[in-house]
């Protein structure tokens, strides 16, 4: 999915980045399956690189960088849908995996049950 610059601005006007990192939320889930894979932060720029390339682009909080999913390890994501929640502070990101998500090796960073119950 590759968007032209208008599509890309009228997609980010709908966004209420936060003052202090100036970021949005990013849910990054596959798009055949629904299997919630990462979730991450997106500034203005991860957010129009994403747009503007089909791949998942995040900020990283506490690098301080722009960064491209799968720029090291070669798991790059193809953005299949973008939906911008209804406050516009959180943006999920629909994509078609190309390898794992977590940097364990992991399929998706959520293999770590917290807490579960058998009965309801």
């Amino acid at each position: 999915m590759r968007v032209s610059r208008e599509e890309v601005n009228r997609v980010i006007t709908t966004l209420n980045f936060r003052h202090e990192e100036g970021t949005v939320i990013a849910v990054i889930q596959d798009a055949e399956t629904g299997e919630v894979l990462m979730v991450g932060n997106m500034n203005e720029e991860a957010v129009r690189k994403t747009l503007e390339t089909g791949y998942t682009h995040l900020w990283s909080l506490s690098r301080k960088t722009l960064w491209k999913k799968g720029e090291t390890s070669g798991n790059y994501q193809l953005v299949k849908e973008v939906v911008v929640d209804c406050d516009g502070d959180a943006i999920l990101v629909k994509v078609k995996p190309m390898g794992p998500a977590c940097h364990t090796g992991n399929r998706t960073c959520f293999f770590k049950v917290a807490l579960q119950r058998n009965s309801v």
